[in-house]
C-alpha cells in the first residue's frame, strides 16, 4: 500500500504542484521519500488520500507552511488525528471565480431567479449579484466593468476574455440554495479553515477571494442541504418562489459523481422545470448540443441547457464566448 502512496506522491510532485505551489511540490516529493510518512498516509482510505485533500487537512491542524522536515515532523506528531480528519473530509473547490464566465450565460435568463447549486460546498457560487466583475483582455486591460447595485464588492473577479465579448449583466437573485453531501457553514471556524485550507500556497489573490466570499456569505446564509443531489433536489427545487425562474448549476460537481449516476443526474435536472447551467471537462458526459470534440476543445465547457456556449478555464482565469451559440435555444 505504501507503495501507492510512494506513486501517486511523487506523480503530484512532478507533474501537478510545478508552477502552482512550490510548497506542496517539497511535500509530495519529501513524502515520495519517505517511508515513515507514507506509513502514516497510507492508513488514509485511498479514496481520500488525494495530497491536496491530506496538506489541507495538515494545514488546518495547525502544521506550518515551512519545508518539508517541519511538516513531516508535525504529520508524525498527529497522525491518528491527520488520518481521522482525512477520512471524513473530502476536496472542495468552491472557486467564485467560476462565477465569471458562467454570467453571460446567467445574463441570458430573464429574472428573477431562484439559484439553486449541486455540489455546493460554502455556498460560494451562489452570490453572482453580489460580486464585482473585471473583465479584461490578453494584455490586462479593462473591457467590461460590472458591479453589485449597492456598488464595488469585497469580491473582485477578473477574468479575461478572449474573442468577442458577449452582454452581460449582474442577475437578480431573490433565492439561493445548495445541496451538498458535506456542506461548509461559512459562519463556522472550523469550516472555514477547511476550505481556506484548500487553496494552495502560492495560488495570489485566491485565499483573498474566498475569505472575502466567505464573508459574503456568513453574512446572509443560503439554504445548505446535507445529503445526496438526486435524492434531495427535487424536494429543495420545490421551496423555491414559484414567481422566479429556478436555474440549476453545477459548476464543477459532476466528475465527482460516477458515470451511471452522474447521467441519472444530468436526466434528471433536464426533466425538471428549470434551466441547467454547467462547467464542465468536455467528455465527462454526452449531454452537449452540438456534441464537443474533447480531443481539440480548449478548456472547459460553459452550457445552458446542454447548449454549449462558450470555452473556459475550468477555475474561470478565461473564457472564450464561441460565435453563434447565442442563437441556439433548447
Amino acid at each position: 500500500m505504501t507503495d501507492s502512496v510512494r506513486e501517486r506522491y511523487g506523480r503530484f510532485g512532478r507533474e501537478e504542484a510545478p508552477g502552482r505551489s512550490a510548497i506542496y511540490e517539497e511535500w509530495a516529493i519529501g513524502v515520495e521519500r519517505d517511508t515513515a510518512v507514507q506509513a502514516v498516509l497510507a492508513r488514509i482510505p485511498a479514496t481520500h488520500r488525494q495530497p491536496p485533500l491530506v496538506f489541507a487537512v495538515t494545514r488546518m491542524l495547525g502544521a506550518p507552511l515551512a519545508g518539508f522536515d517541519q511538516w513531516r515532523a508535525f504529520l508524525l506528531a498527529h497522525a491518528d488525528e491527520i488520518v481521522a480528519e482525512c477520512a471524513v473530509r473530502r476536496v472542495q473547490t468552491n472557486e467564485p471565480l467560476r462565477l465569471a464566465p458562467l454570467l453571460p450565460v446567467l445574463s441570458e435568463i430573464d429574472g428573477p431567479i431562484a439559484l439553486l447549486e449541486i455540489g455546493a460546498s460554502a455556498g460560494l457560487c451562489l452570490y453572482p449579484d453580489r460580486y464585482s466583475y473585471r473583465f479584461v483582455d490578453a494584455h490586462g486591460d479593462l473591457r467590461t466593468t460590472l458591479d453589485p447595485v449597492d456598488g464595488v464588492s469585497g469580491v473582485v473577479l477578473t477574468s479575461e476574455v478572449r474573442g468577442d465579448m458577449p452582454s452581460v449583466r449582474i442577475p437578480q437573485v431573490v433565492w439561493r440554495a445548495g445541496i451538498d453531501l458535506d456542506p461548509i457553514d461559512a459562519r463556522e471556524p472550523r469550516d472555514r479553515a477547511w476550505l481556506q485550507g484548500l487553496v494552495w500556497p502560492g495560488e495570489a489573490g485566491r485565499a483573498e477571494r474566498i475569505t472575502a466570499a466567505l464573508d459574503i456569505a456568513a453574512a446572509d446564509p443560503p439554504e445548505l442541504v446535507r445529503g445526496d443531489a438526486g435524492v434531495q433536489l427535487e424536494e429543495l427545487a420545490a421551496s423555491a418562489p414559484h414567481d422566479a425562474t429556478l436555474v440549476i448549476t453545477t459548476p464543477g460537481v459532476l466528475a465527482h459523481i460516477p458515470w451511471a449516476a452522474r447521467q441519472a443526474l444530468i436526466a434528471q435536472v433536464q426533466d425538471m422545470p428549470a434551466r441547467w447551467i454547467t462547467i464542465d471537462s468536455p467528455s465527462l458526459h454526452h449531454a452537449w448540443r452540438p456534441p464537443v470534440d474533447a480531443d481539440t476543445w480548449p478548456g472547459f465547457v460553459v452550457a445552458l441547457d446542454g447548449i454549449v456556449h462558450a470555452a473556459a478555464d475550468p477555475l474561470g482565469r478565461w473564457w472564450e464566448w464561441r460565435a453563434g451559440a447565442s442563437d441556439l435555444r433548447p
